[in-house]
């Protein structure tokens, strides 16, 4: 490398989806979700809730945070608005909590509207107090430095899937998924098709016919290859 990297590089403007849209969104279990994009799009199973009760939908504001620093998320509190998740890409780092309670509290007067991270946490008791939903692969009390290289608002890696700035995020109990921006609106069309199905799904299931409903197509699995019955 020549010269000195730069501490942190901001994108301070972003383009959101209108509030319509990623209401759409709100309240749907990840799994619709990933069924409305082809079964893709969730991030590594690692990235879990703090608390299994924790949920949220909302507009992606990223930060990349490199080992032992924690920089850019730090920054990134100043370019969020009311309903934007915070996504903070670390590369699976493991040496320290990349944000603790004081900056949950920040975040959530700000109206942030959830953490995710494919890095560490701390301050558990505080956290699980502040009630912010907190996203992360685990904790850890190590405190991490403000030194950069960092980055806010480019495009990011979480959990194995890219996000960029503006992309809708959804997370529960199960995990994260990441809708792109440029495609939310036709998942959002898909979605009222998955939302009908598994209603119907559920109706059978509730009914005498659920006890003798199929989960497979031996017609299909037939013209795929074929089955072989060893008895």
């Amino acid at each position: 490398m020549i010269g000195d990297p730069v501490a942190l590089t901001v994108r301070r403007r972003i383009e959101r989806p209108s509030a319509a849209l990623v209401a759409r969104f709100a309240g749907l279990p990840t799994g619709f979700v990933t069924d409305a994009t082809s079964g893709a799009g969730a991030m590594s199973y690692r990235v879990k809730p703090i608390d299994p009760q924790m949920s949220f939908t909302g507009v992606a504001v990223t930060a990349f945070c490199p080992a032992m620093d924690n920089l850019a998320v730090m920054a990134a509190l100043g370019f969020v608005q009311p309903g934007d998740v915070i996504v903070v890409g670390t590369q699976g780092q493991e040496a320290a909590g990349i944000i603790g309670d004081l900056w949950a509290t920040g975040a959530k007067l700000r109206g942030v509207r959830a953490l995710v991270t494919d890095g560490l946490v701390r301050d558990m008791p505080g956290l699980l107090k502040v009630g912010l939903p907190i996203f992360a692969i685990g904790h850890n009390p190590n405190s991490a430095f403000k030194n950069g290289p960092g980055t806010v608002n480019l495009p990011i890696t979480c959990g194995g899937v890219a996000v960029a700035p503006g992309d809708i995020v959804v997370g529960d109990r199960d995990g994260v998924i990441v809708v792109p921006r440029l495609e939310a609106e036709a998942v959002a069309e898909r979605l009222e098709a998955v939302k009908k199905k598994e209603a119907e799904m559920e109706a059978i299931m509730a009914s005498a016919a659920g006890k003798t409903r199929s989960f497979w197509s031996e017609e299909q699995a037939t013209a795929r290859g074929g089955v072989r019955y060893v008895d």
